[in-house]
């Protein structure tokens, strides 16, 4: 009786007490994902303000920014990231009002006076027709045009070149391949500019000769297009 009298009565060990840092193991946030892409998105829409066509960069920066803000608000606990999204989010929408404001002013003011604004598209052959000038490109001979491209790598005789080769896409310009012989017109600066390589886009105004003889050209196949440019930027 003694024996189980004073187990009753002896004191209780208290269990240690378990850090509240570990107390509970889901307790941590995840970065929205969302929030990343919107500031990548964010960054690479930058990329707009020198061309349009990258404008959807932004858009997409924008829509995750969206996207992120939604899902944070979803699950406050569990994520994070906003600061990412807002940084993101703002940048898109800078640059979703900021670059087409800037692209409309420059197509209405990078006119020169006289000139008639073209494109390569009044120039290149059908598809699956002769690689020869179409009708609209005849009807430009003789004529003072504006257009825009790129210059061939291979067409640069050095790097203060006075002649060289135009081209109408990024991917002729930068990989350097035998475009169509409609797609090319061979430049010749008058003024006092000279070109070196480039992978940017240019403005060029001049007079447009249009040969119904394919002329050689070093390097390329030969070309039906000249252009004497008074203007090249």
């Amino acid at each position: 009786m003694s024996t189980a009298s004073s187990s009753a009565s002896s004191p209780q060990v208290a269990s240690p007490a378990v850090p509240e840092l570990y107390s509970d193991e889901y307790s941590y946030t995840s970065l929205s994902r969302a929030a990343v892409l919107s500031l990548v998105f964010g960054i690479l829409g930058l990329l707009s303000w020198y061309s349009p066509l990258l404008l959807f960069l932004s858009l997409l920066g924008a829509i995750f920014a969206l996207v992120a803000f939604s899902n944070l608000k979803k699950y406050p606990n569990e994520l994070s990231g906003k600061n990412l999204a807002r940084l993101g989010g703002t940048v898109s929408l800078l640059m979703l009002f900021a670059s087409p404001i800037k692209h409309t002013y420059v197509y209405y003011t990078e006119l020169p006076e006289g000139y008639e604004r073209i494109s390569f598209a009044a120039l290149k052959s059908p598809v699956g027709a002769p690689d020869i000038p179409p009708v609209t490109a005849l009807e430009l001979d003789g004529k003072k045009v504006f257009l825009k491209g790129y210059i061939h790598p291979t067409s640069l005789s050095s790097n203060a070149a006075k002649t060289f080769i135009l081209v109408p896409d990024w991917a002729t310009c930068c990989f350097g391949q035998q475009p169509p012989l409609t797609h090319m017109i061979e430049v010749r600066l008058t003024g006092e500019e000279f070109a070196s390589k480039s992978l940017r886009r240019h403005s060029l105004a001049g007079t447009l000769s249009v040969r119904t003889r394919k002329k050689p050209v070093d390097g390329l196949e030969g070309v039906f297009y000249e252009l004497e440019a008074d203007h090249f930027q």
